[in-house]
């Protein structure tokens, strides 16, 4: 990295099942998600996303986003991506879709954001068991 580097600050990260891209160029979050309900296991997600803002920032910079299992050792989900600030005003945006997501364990799950492989962000995402309504 060059010496006019100035490393961003990550605003928002949000776990969702989609993310839309509108006509007028907006975003919209589908299914932001907190906790994940689940009456067995193991329990399959088709999709989910992390959506993260970064601002304040200039420069190059790759962004890990990843789940990680109740063991703190098992990666569930990763992805990587590259980005660019180019003036301190303005903003990235960034979206990382992971197909085929399956939790195998109830308990406190992880979502980790790193910057440059600097972890800044992490947040609890628990899998919990549910019972189906009878009736």
């Amino acid at each position: 990295m060059g010496t006019d580097v100035i490393f961003p600050d990550l605003q928002s990260a949000v776990l969702c099942e989609d993310v839309r891209c509108e006509i007028n160029g907006m975003q919209t979050l589908v299914g932001v998600l907190s906790v994940i309900p689940a009456p067995a296991l193991p329990i399959n997600y088709i999709r989910l996303c992390i959506w993260t803002r970064w601002c304040s920032g200039s420069g190059k910079f790759r962004q890990k986003s990843r789940i990680v299992g109740v063991d703190e050792q098992q990666v569930i989900a990763q992805a990587e991506v590259e980005f660019n600030l180019k003036e301190m005003e303005g903003h990235a945006t960034n979206v990382h879709y992971f197909g085929g997501v399956q939790f195998q364990q109830y308990g406190l799950h992880h979502v980790e954001i790193f910057l440059e492989n600097e972890l800044k962000m992490r947040f609890p995402l628990p899998v919990i068991q549910v019972t189906r309504p009878s009736g």
